[in-house]
């Protein structure tokens, strides 16, 4: 995943911050001792947050990139307005060492004390990046789960929905607050986090010139229905976690993926990967949405295309997989909760929701 993380959204050190959680003074040691009890417990039992209301704060926080300016905040802001709610930005948004917004302690901080603040609803990511996993040994994922809220966003905040669904928490792999928000995002998310609706999605209609075409977009590797646990993100962020102790179980889930600005080659490397660490050979049913920018810039009739790649690797899998949701670094993306229950039908291209995100 190659990605600025805006509306198109892509070594620790031994450090040691205080942080308030729950009113209470809590020192993070060093990333050697802290990685050995910040590991979230394996939960099996899914915990959903409270639903969002009109007039609820949002706390908008930075765990990789860094928002450009304070005009970028302004926007931001207008955004959360317009959804009903009230933001309050954490303070390092802004906050500039290298590509991150500040260091691993202090985006950790800023994140642990939106979870820590009773009035704060809800939590939303302001962008990607690259950044999220290296704030997981200093998160208390024990904290998080007495006090659950609902986390949203999407691209490198992967690691993060992961380490969540991991603890038993559901979250919402969805736009971040500096996307566009089109009409059809802003109505996903609504349902999910204010409603508590659980819709059936289906992937869209074809609406090119040609004559032939028409009807489903979906492109069906293995046909079937298949229910289980939603679980998954960006390709690239995912396969990254494989071998820490910050992924969920696998075990009869639906596997939603999506990815952008990588070569064919590389979706292939890192579906490999997934199928060698035993990942894919777990799964109920497979859902990749959509791969933006996803081609080879050499070109050359020598590579498979990205679907041949997709074809390949599912259609052996044995359960049912298709390609071509909404999902992912495009306009219009839906919300997915990480962590709900859901049914796929791969061969009408549909997702269903079977219990809401939120109480």
């Amino acid at each position: 995943m190659m990605t600025s993380g805006h509306t198109q959204t892509r070594p620790l050190t031994r450090r040691r911050a205080l942080f308030q959680i729950g009113g209470a003074a809590c020192v993070l040691p060093g990333i050697g001792a802290f990685a050995r009890t910040a590991t979230p417990p394996m939960a099996h039992d899914m915990v959903r947050p409270p639903r969002l209301r009109n007039g609820d704060v949002l706390g908008l926080v930075a765990p990789a990139g860094f928002v450009a300016d304070r005009f970028g905040i302004d926007e931001i802001g207008a955004t959360v307005r317009a959804m009903g709610l009230e933001p309050r930005f954490a303070p390092h948004l802004t906050t500039r060492e290298g590509y991150l917004a500040g260091s691993d302690t202090v985006r950790a901080h800023d994140l642990m004390a939106m979870f820590a603040d009773d009035g704060v609803r809800a939590i939303m990511a302001v962008r990607g990046g690259w950044g999220s996993a290296r704030l997981l040994p200093y998160l208390d994922f024990a904290a998080i789960r007495r006090k659950p809220k609902l986390f949203a966003g999407f691209s490198d905040n992967t690691a993060l929905h992961m380490a969540l669904a991991r603890t038993g928490i559901v979250s919402i792999h969805g736009p971040n607050a500096s996307t566009s928000w089109p009409p059809a995002s802003w109505e996903s998310f609504r349902q999910i986090a204010f409603e508590g609706a659980m819709p059936t999605y289906a992937t869209p209609s074809y609406s090119g010139p040609n004559l032939g075409g028409r009807g489903s977009g979906a492109r069906t590797f293995r046909g079937g229905k298949a229910r289980g646990r939603l679980l998954g993100g960006n390709l690239s962020v995912l396969t990254a976690l494989v071998g820490t102790p910050y992924l969920p179980d696998f075990t009869g889930a639906i596997l939603f993926l999506e990815e952008t600005n990588e070569s064919e080659y590389r979706i292939d490397r890192m579906l490999t990967q997934l199928a060698l660490s035993g990942i894919l050979g777990k799964v109920a049913g497979v859902v990749f949405g959509q791969c933006t920018h996803c081609e080879n810039p050499d070109g050359g009739f020598s590579n498979f295309t990205v679907y041949e790649v997709l074809d390949r690797r599912f259609a052996s899998l044995g359960v049912p997989a298709f390609q071509g949701m909404m999902i992912g670094h495009v306009a219009g993306q839906i919300s997915i909760p990480s962590g709900t229950m859901a049914e796929i039908d791969a061969d009408a291209g549909t997702l269903r929701l079977l219990e809401p995100a939120v109480s």
